[in-house]
């Protein structure tokens, strides 16, 4: 594609916006979906189509709204004007939905204008979402997309593009928290001449977490537009997303993405009539929560059997095929086109000093407001969970949020005022991880909380090293030990214990991190250990 041809799509969205008085956007991401969207678009459209409206309205399937729980989501936008959300819409309000063009809001549908899930967000990250068909090109580029690519390849060098970044000081959103641009540095200094690769991670696993097949489903190419940028960066000219087969609707969207952009010329050879060549290609994992880990991942990339290895060498050294590598996960790479567009300095004035920017997070658990939201860095958590998130469902009262997911930790309501940032979180025994919050209620059980999450580590791992294998087993039993009220205070001893072994010797992050909701739960809720011990053992302690 010639930069010009990003000009003549933009023109051509403007007129044909010009002459659409109404927008309906249906979401058809995974969540609204599972709830019958798709009948639901069919519906509205047909009722379009046979009425007075089929010349001046537009029916959109587009990606995730956020508010998951309360979909099928629909939303009504005049040319001019604000747009009017719907809630729990079926195929048969789509006649009430058309009429409300002209008759006004549907109030039975309607969601509140000022409500603080929507005003209370800050997006970046998904501010395409649930605007954009995720599979039409051209809406993505009227949305200003690949114009960030176009900039970098014609007026920056690969040295100006990674300044950006390291001013941005956007950190990995994967988990870790690493520098960004530090990373890319590193890859970009490697072996000067030497083939490089770009990966992506897209394999998202922690239990209640859905920000990445999220951003896949509502905005694919921001993810292939952070990639090529990335990959022009340090010198790379062939990107993998690794992402698990548990997201059809998230490969399919990608399938059809890498197509439209390889037809148009925006990923191959001389991208942008420049020198630079770059492609993507999909590899699709089994499931295995290990090969989240960037080792593990590059081994399933090359064939072989997701197990993680020793670091050093890092694969920014020594990565995929022994070649230096740059890896990064979805969120990281949908901020890296507005960071080129807008400046580093402008991201690094969101957030707080040592976060900037901000975070994407999936609401999940006792909450009211299931779904997937986006907000600075330094928000705090009560903020996050009461204003946003709506409270607990109920009235109940809130007893603790899990954040990092099985690497995370458990924290207790009265820490909730605490800014959500990296530092603070792991201050607190948790970190912030991909994204993946689940807030629990008062009748939830921290202990039993604690021993699902040790099984699924158990579960999931790969069994290369003795310490995670082992370990995560023995502490399982101990923890199935207290949830019977079996427990002894030899029990708990031990427990400290294993989880300062297995912390301190397992061979990747899996394990090092799977004490984390253990070593969380009895800071915080110790007397929960203690009341789930025989009567002998409480006598002892």
């Amino acid at each position: 594609m010639m930069p010009e041809a990003l000009h003549t799509i933009i023109h051509q969205a403007r007129e044909e916006a010009q002459q659409t008085e109404h927008t309906i956007r249906v979401c058809t991401a995974a969540g609204c979906v599972s709830a019958n969207s798709v009948a639901v678009k069919t519906a509205i459209a047909e009722a379009v189509e046979g009425s007075p409206y089929k010349e001046s309205c537009r029916v959109k399937g587009v990606g995730c709204m956020g508010l998951c729980s309360r979909g099928p989501l629909v939303s009504v936008t005049p040319r001019q004007g604000e747009a009017v959300h719907y809630q729990n819409v079926t195929p048969e309000d789509a006649a009430a939905v058309l009429t409300s063009l002209d008759k006004g809001p549907v109030k039975k549908l309607r969601l509140p204008d000022n409500m603080p899930f929507f005003t209370r967000q800050t997006k970046i990250v998904l501010e395409n979402s649930g605007r954009i068909d995720p599979e039409r090109l051209e809406d993505y580029v009227a949305a200003g997309g690949y114009q960030a690519l176009n900039t970098a390849l014609d007026e920056m060098t690969p040295e100006e593009v990674i300044r950006e970044v390291v001013t941005s000081g956007l950190r990995g959103r994967g988990g870790g928290g690493y520098p960004t641009g530090l990373k890319w540095s590193t890859v970009a200094k490697a072996n000067h001449g030497v083939q490089k690769y770009v990966i992506c991670n897209a394999d998202e696993g922690d239990p209640g977490a859905f920000m990445d097949r999220s951003i896949l489903e509502s905005d694919p190419h921001r993810v292939l537009e952070g990639m090529a940028i990335a990959g022009y960066a340090v010198g790379a000219n062939k990107g993998y997303i690794y992402i698990r087969g548990e997201y059809p609707l998230a490969i399919d969207h990608l399938q059809t993405a890498i197509r439209q952009a390889k037809r148009n010329l925006i990923l191959g050879h001389g991208i942008f009539s420049s020198t630079f060549d770059f492609d993507v290609e999909l590899r699709i994992g089994a499931g295995a929560f290990v090969c989240g880990e960037e080792t593990a991942l590059i081994a399933s990339i090359e064939g072989n059997r997701g197990v993680p290895r020793p670091r050093p060498p890092y694969p920014a050294e020594y990565g995929l095929w022994g070649c230096p590598t740059l890896i990064n996960n979805v969120e990281t790479y949908a901020n890296i086109a507005p960071i080129i567009l807008r400046g580093g300095e402008w991201f690094a004035g969101i957030g707080t000093e040592k976060s900037t920017g901000t975070k994407v997070f999936a609401l999940a658990g006792q909450i009211t407001n299931t779904g997937l939201v986006e907000i600075p860095m330094g928000m705090s958590l009560r903020e996050l969970i009461d204003d946003i998130g709506g409270g607990v469902v109920d009235g109940k009262r809130c007893k603790a949020v899990q954040t990092g997911g099985p690497s995370g930790g458990c924290i207790p309501a009265d820490r909730f005022d605490t800014p959500v940032d990296y530092e603070s979180l792991r201050e607190l025994g948790s970190i912030m991880g991909s994204g993946g919050m689940i807030v629990m209620d008062e009748d939830t059980s921290m202990v039993g909380v604690a021993r699902y999450f040790m099984e699924f580590c158990r579960s999931e791992s790969c069994g290369k090293c003795i310490p995670c294998r082992v370990g995560t087993a023995q502490m399982e039993d101990i923890l199935d030990r207290f949830v019977r009220k079996e427990a002894t205070a030899a029990d708990l001893a031990l427990l400290e214990e294993l989880c300062e072994v297995v912390k301190h010797t397992s061979l990747c992050g899996l394990g090092q991190s799977a004490p984390n909701p253990v070593l969380s739960t009895m800071r915080y809720f110790r007397d929960e250990y203690l009341s789930s011990m025989t009567e002998t053992a409480e006598a002892a302690e």
